[in-house]
């Protein structure tokens, strides 16, 4: 391999959770698995000095000031077709990991990673503006591609299915917990948390990710509702998002704002003792590509209930209480009984553990050094 290999690195920077917290931790993994391969780091809207220090002495910043918006417009709404290597330099390969592909120069081979078909298979969930976006320019992206990862065998199945994407031209890569995750039982360290977000001595239901529909926080302050445990609260730890409005209208017209916590974005440094400090995990996701929260909070000891849709229960196993997340009544009925039957949540929190342990970075990162070569080999 003469030239280095671009990673576009871009959402690791300016996203906290979700795809930007993936990429993040798995370009951290391959960091600790490769010392040798020479590879570059696109960040658009960045400058030299504002970059943290390069993952590993293999890797090289390669900044770009005009922003996200500004290559949108330029490479996928206009389509003017000038190359990344403008900005990176000569390439052996380029791995996109956030859906849209940029132009490449011609004998540039090209990894495309998709974590979804959400703007599809869930349209309400999406703005109008960004469902169009992405129905333009994903199809695009994923023909264009040499190659395509998907982060669950649920999405390859919605790559074929929907966009008639050859399955020989797509491999599974799951993604991973970061090692960090683990039961933190500290009362020091769980009440340091409890205070820095404002949450209180009340025990609490726990659900993690931006506040957006797909997510289904509102069905899920529903449930909490009809629970009527005056001694327990809801928190909700996720960065403000799209069509947020009406669950805080809902939350108000329950009058539960004293009980509804929505904390915001959480460093990731404090999530362990976020998860180890509550009673249950509600990820009653409309649709995911992957999800990694479940995961994460099975690693802290915590029972964990989600939907029996998409990816879910191929990422959770037998570990989780599944439930259809539009029945109210259903996720109310499993937080019930995770948070009130001993026998289920000790069954819960034993199966939550060795599930977790199955998916690592570093498993995933050595993979990707797989696949790279393969596709370098034109075998892709």
């Amino acid at each position: 391999m003469s030239q280095p290999i671009a990673i576009d690195y871009t959402s690791a920077l300016t996203q906290g959770g979700g795809i930007g917290r993936a990429t993040r931790e798995l370009i951290a993994a391959l960091a600790a698995e490769d010392h040798q391969t020479p590879y570059l780091l696109f960040a658009a809207g960045q400058k030299y000095d504002s970059l943290p220090p390069p993952p590993g002495p293999n890797f090289t910043w390669r900044p770009a000031r005009w922003g996200t918006e500004w290559f949108a417009r330029l490479w996928h709404r206009a389509r003017i077709p000038i190359p990344i290597e403008w900005w990176t330099g000569p390439l052996s390969l380029l791995h996109a990991p956030d859906f849209a592909l940029p132009p490449v120069r011609k004998g540039t081979r090209t990894i495309l990673t998709i974590h979804d078909l959400s703007f599809v298979r869930a349209p309400e969930t999406s703005t109008p503006g960004l469902r169009a976006y992405l129905n333009a320019v994903v199809p695009r992206s994923v023909d264009r591609a040499d190659h395509i990862i998907a982060v669950s065998e649920a999405t390859r199945q919605d790559l074929v299915m929907l966009y008639g994407t050859p399955v020989d031209k797509i491999s599974i890569l799951h993604n991973g917990v970061d090692n960090h995750f683990r039961r933190i039982d500290d009362r020091e360290a769980l009440q340091a948390v409890r205070d820095r977000y404002g949450i209180g001595k009340q025990p609490y239901i726990l659900g993690v990710g931006t506040v957006q529909p797909r997510k289904n926080y509102q069905r899920l302050v529903e449930a909490f509702y009809r629970l009527g445990c005056s001694d327990l609260n809801l928190v909700i730890a996720g960065g403000k998002g799209w069509l947020a409005d009406p669950l805080y209208r809902r939350i108000e017209e329950l009058k539960l704002q004293d009980r509804v916590r929505i904390i915001g974005f959480v460093d990731d440094d404090d999530l362990p003792a976020l998860y180890s400090g509550a009673q249950v995990f509600a990820f009653p996701s409309l649709y995911e590509g992957f999800g990694i929260p479940p995961l994460e909070a099975m690693s802290c000891g915590v029972p964990v209930v989600t939907s029996r849709n998409s990816s879910l229960p191929e990422v959770v196993g037998d570990a989780a209480l599944c439930i259809d997340p539009y029945d109210v009544d259903a996720l109310a009925g499993a937080l019930n009984l995770a948070i009130n039957d001993e026998t289920i949540r000790q069954v819960l929190i034993y199966k939550g553990y060795k599930r977790a342990w199955q998916f690592t970075w570093q498993a995933t990162a050595r993979r990707l050094r797989e696949l790279y070569t393969k596709v370098l080999a034109g075998n892709g």
